[in-house]
């Protein structure tokens, strides 16, 4: 049973970071064998490794990373890798926004520094554990995430230099592997399933029937998938259907 935020005894801010900071191992361990899949997926594509680091230390988001070295390697736009990329972590805004409001914390530079380390991770295992409360336990679990986010892209990049560039090359299967793994532990109710059917039947029709005729780049494509997909299932779904 949670401890009431109210009766929980006050612990000093030191004592707080290292809590966070051990909470999020599990996270961080999970993190480093994706991050360098992700460093060896940017190094099959001869992105430069400036660039894919500093990709894990200023953007630090995994699945835009993913889908933005791909679209920047197939030569998409600048516009359309920004969109691509905002909407797929627009759902970071929400998180934000309801850890904020659990927060004792009000200074804004404290409140920018824990936001940029949110992630679908580190927000479920704060929105479990009522020292959440407590700004330095979310700000340790977000920066031990983020060091090994950032160890792992090191170690990718540069652990590709030892492999064959076959090896580097089926890397790109780890953009697809990575997805799956978002997408199916969600397949659990209904309107998810819907609305993946949706996304998949949306892009199946943009590169089957409209590419042919109408040429689509990959990153305009799945824009438009993203954005039938979710608003259809806005309208099919209520709020306390899901």
């Amino acid at each position: 049973m949670a401890t009431p935020v109210s009766q929980m005894t006050p612990i000093p801010n030191k004592d707080a970071f290292r809590s966070g900071m051990r909470a999020g191992i599990p996270v961080a361990v999970g993190y480093i064998p994706i991050a360098i899949a992700f460093g060896l997926l940017a190094k099959s594509f001869d992105m430069p490794n400036v660039i894919t680091l500093a990709m894990s230390l200023f953007i630090f988001a995994g699945a835009s990373q993913f889908i933005g070295v791909q679209l920047i390697m197939a030569g998409s736009m600048y516009w359309e890798i920004i969109l691509t990329t905002f909407i797929l972590n627009l759902r970071h805004f929400l998180m934000s926004a309801s850890l904020s409001q659990r927060l004792e914390t009000t200074s804004n530079r404290f409140l920018a520094a824990i936001a940029f380390g949110v992630t679908d991770e580190t927000f479920s295992v704060a929105s479990t554990r009522d020292e959440s409360t407590r700004g330095h336990f979310v700000l340790g679990l977000n920066l031990i995430a983020f060091l090994a986010w950032n160890v792992g892209t090191w170690i990718g990049v540069f652990l590709a230099f030892g492999l064959p560039a076959s090896v580097q090359a089926s890397m790109g299967i780890a953009l697809y592997a990575m997805f799956i793994g978002l997408l199916v532990p969600s397949l659990t109710c209904k309107p998810v399933i819907v609305v993946a059917a949706i996304a998949v039947l949306t892009q199946a029709i943009l590169y089957f029937g409209v590419s042919p005729f109408i040429p689509l780049s990959s990153g305009l494509s799945i824009i438009l998938a993203t954005i039938v997909a979710a608003g259809a299932g806005a309208l099919l779904y209520k709020e306390d259907e899901t």
